[in-house]
């Protein structure tokens, strides 16, 4: 096959014909503004393949050059980008996506400084939903390889590192309750409370489930399709658990709330019991929150990623390395057991998301982007 086209000293090449980088591709486009995912986004087919700048990294997601696979990770909050939940501002069309590991086929005079052709690249930025995408160098996170795995690490990961580590204040000991504990982030929540000693109780939908979260570490898991979550928690911890991490709102959050400690803490890093309703959020009995709270001295905190980006780096950096000693489980989901199989291309992601919301993800959601045959090679 033709080499990549390095673009370090052509930064204003426009022409990819030639070279193994298509002229179009494929992506995933906010085109209307709706809770419902499928009805937001739509699959453009010929989009024109970006270029990048002086400082940039072109990452090709769909691989055109080695045969190997690339992969896009699915987040519950993909549901309030599309609906336009976090920036009312942003009018569509918009690209989706938000984040993705792939490997660097062209790249600016700057960029070139520090990356090469051919590395292998992770990233957070909003668009990953397509084949090719730019990232500036400095946001770009170097790996050892493409695996699925390091992926799960990006968002799901960090959230639950820098969530735990600045608003938990966990020690030997404490019972810390993590709700959608199977899930992408909840994975993480329960390891990372284990290394810190705790006792650790996790909320899921099935016995499978609960298997996993044994085999991660899980103390006590409750299968809330079978147990009642309240009266487990009233029975077998009656002085309260200290840390909630809490990603599912609602009922679930109603009961957390009701089962702090004196001095516990209810940490929100999300609410997906409402991310399909049209007003996007399910009522909670939160009249008497202020009682709550201070008839307990307990405290609810809520953690938003994006506001924690300057310990980025360095929480992420933290994870590489467990992963790599063996310290960290980071259980990826490729939807193998859903009806239609493995989730394999973009067109795979609205199926993806849907499998997310029917509760049926154990660990972190990934679609794998396999060599592309629209390519040019």
């Amino acid at each position: 096959s033709r080499p990549i086209l390095d673009m370090s000293y052509s930064r204003h090449f426009l022409d990819f014909q030639g070279s193994s980088i298509p002229s179009s591709m494929k992506k995933l486009v906010v085109t209307k503004l709706s809770q419902n995912f499928r009805e937001a986004v739509t699959l453009q087919q010929d989009s024109p393949v970006p270029l990048p700048g002086d400082g940039d990294l072109l990452l090709n997601l769909v691989n055109t050059f080695l045969f190997s696979s690339r992969f896009v990770g699915i987040n519950a909050s993909d549901i309030n980008y599309s609906a336009g939940r976090y920036d009312a501002s942003v009018k569509p069309p918009f690209d989706i996506g938000f984040e993705g590991v792939g490997e660097v086929v062209a790249l600016g005079l700057s960029a070139s400084a520090d990356y090469t052709m051919g590395q292998a690249v992770a990233y957070v930025k909003a668009g990953s939903f397509a084949e090719y995408t730019v990232v500036p160098a400095r946001q770009a996170v170097p790996l050892p390889s493409v695996k699925p795995e390091f992926l799960t690490l990006m968002v799901s990961g960090a959230t639950a590192y820098l969530s735990l580590k600045e608003l938990g204040d966990l020690s030997e000991g404490k019972k810390v309750l993590v709700t959608a504990a199977a899930g992408g982030t909840g994975q993480f929540a329960v390891q990372l409370a284990k290394k810190a000693k705790c006792h650790v109780i996790g909320t899921c939908s099935s016995d499978e489930k609960g298997g996993f979260l044994k085999s991660i570490g899980c103390d006590r898991t409750i299968n809330y399709k079978t147990e009642n979550v309240e009266s487990v928690l009233r029975k077998d911890y009656p002085e309260g658990v200290d840390v909630v991490y809490e990603s599912v709102g609602g009922k679930m959050f109603d009961l957390a709330l009701n089962a702090l400690a004196i001095k516990g803490c209810l940490i929100v890093i999300g609410f997906i019991a409402g991310y399909q309703n049209p007003t996007g959020l399910q009522p909670i009995k939160a009249e008497l929150l202020p009682a709550k709270l201070l008839k307990k001295s307990a405290s609810i905190r809520g953690f938003f990623l994006n506001h924690y980006l300057s310990d980025y780096k360095m929480a992420l950096q933290h994870l590489l390395k467990m992963y790599e000693r063996g310290d960290l489980v980071c259980e990826v989901d490729f939807g193998d057991m859903s009806p239609e199989g493995k989730f394999t291309g973009l067109e795979s992601v609205f199926r993806a998301v849907d499998y997310m919301y029917m509760g049926k993800n154990i660990g972190k959601i990934v679609v794998e982007l396999p060599h592309s045959v629209n390519s040019k090679l």
